[in-house]
């Protein structure tokens, strides 16, 4: 499953009890990634960001919001952009605000 963005396509597939993402997680791709993740929840436990190239704000509330889905959801891998948008918007580690 793809969603193009101006660099290239962002996917998403399930493994096991992951969400798998690769490319790049911009705003552009993110409308067509919700609506390919949300039936791929149910057994999830973890979000799967090693081979993403990229993400702004838009990919980082996608993905927050995804994790706010999953009861004790880990976050794997940190592509760029990620951990500056984390703290600007403080969330922690597994991309819940950070109290």
């Amino acid at each position: 499953m793809t969603a193009q963005d101006d660099h290239g396509a962002a996917t998403l597939r399930r493994d096991d009890g992951a969400l798998v993402f690769a490319g790049v997680l911009t705003r552009d791709a993110v409308a067509a990634l919700w609506r390919q993740a949300l039936p791929l929840l149910t057994g999830a436990r973890h979000l799967d960001l090693a081979a993403v190239e990229r993400v702004d704000s838009a990919g980082l509330a996608l993905l927050a919001e995804l994790a706010a889905r999953i009861e004790g959801a880990t976050v794997v891998g940190l592509p760029d952009g990620l951990g500056d948008l984390r703290t600007a918007y403080r969330l922690d580690d597994a991309l819940a605000f950070a109290r």
